[in-house]
């Protein structure tokens, strides 16, 4: 089958596509030939250092799919051969997900939504899972509540504001001037310019905020945040305020969530959560999503197609 493989560590130009031998289902396991599969920024920072990720003998990147289940292993029961599938198997062991097959655990995956195309699933999984697992199984957002989601067009942070509109909260964003539209078409109450005005001036009792920036953004949400409020975090754990004396704090990390998943092609199925794709590149063109994914000014998700 055909993947794209890590040659060396270092810049997208060491993505490399080639053929290697296609994996087959243990068990447990379906094959899935995929016909999308989305970039993250783990992907390129992976790639630049393989830090922390358990490589195998043949470096390999990608954890966003979504095809078609070909094959499936001893004791499946959730699926056939020919079913519609999405997921984010394995992470974050590599599961090569830049490549023509993918083999993983049944439960890492979830029925397609027949409402959006292979292209959209593929844009869903690790992004959607990790505002998902945040929002709702973290913080355990309620309706009525107040959200912060910094970098509101972003590949998080667009999943972040539909899930959190569609779980009631009211919703404030940060986005530059040019995609405050997209961002209010998405469900945001408020939008915070943060290139001309600091949010921390402009907002206040917020119950969650979620930090998908880094930096000093952790420390300066807790200005903004209730007395017990919750700072989610996803840049790692150095990333959370050291001090945080009356609120909660501490950093996610997404895994791999059969029900997660299902709950957000409910969303999908219900039409309160539709994915951003930017841009749709061919397989062979891996480098160049890494390249305009390492740029920092994707709105949305990069999806590269494989069938």
């Amino acid at each position: 089958m055909r993947a794209i493989v890590v040659s060396q560590w270092g810049g997208p130009e060491v993505l490399t596509e080639t053929e290697i031998e296609r994996p087959e289902p243990g068990f447990g396991e379906i094959l899935v030939r995929v016909h999308a599969a989305g970039v993250n920024p783990v992907d390129w920072k992976t790639r630049a250092s393989g830090a922390l990720i358990p490589w195998g003998p043949i470096p390999m990147v990608g954890w966003d799919v979504s095809g078609t289940v070909e094959a499936v292993g001893p004791g499946v029961t959730l699926y056939q051969p020919g079913d519609e599938v999405f997921g984010m198997p394995r992470f974050p062991v590599p599961a090569g997900g830049y490549a023509e097959y993918v083999a993983a655990p049944a439960r890492h995956f979830a029925r397609k939504p027949a409402s959006i195309d292979h292209v959209q699933a593929a844009a869903l999984p690790l992004a959607a899972l990790t505002a998902w697992q945040s929002l709702a199984d973290t913080a355990g957002l309620r309706a009525g509540q107040r959200v912060l989601v910094h970098a509101a067009a972003g590949g998080v942070g667009h999943f972040a504001v539909q899930i959190a509109k569609a779980l009631g909260a009211y919703v404030i964003g940060t986005a530059s001037a040019a995609k405050h539209d997209l961002v209010r078409s998405l469900g945001a109450d408020e939008v915070i310019d943060y290139r001309t005005t600091a949010f921390e001036d402009a907002v206040s009792a917020v119950d969650v905020v979620l930090d998908t920036i880094g930096g000093d953004y952790g420390t300066r949400s807790l200005k903004v945040l209730r007395p017990g409020g919750h700072l989610i975090t996803l840049n790692g754990p150095d990333e959370v305020p050291a001090e945080a004396e009356g609120f909660r704090t501490g950093w996610t990390l997404v895994e791999p969530d059969y029900a997660g998943l299902k709950a957000i092609a409910a969303l999908v199925a219900e039409g309160k959560l539709r994915p951003f794709v930017d841009a749709v590149l061919p397989l062979s063109e891996a480098s160049k999503a890494h390249e305009i994914g390492e740029r920092g000014r994707t709105t949305g998700k990069i999806v590269l197609t494989v069938v």
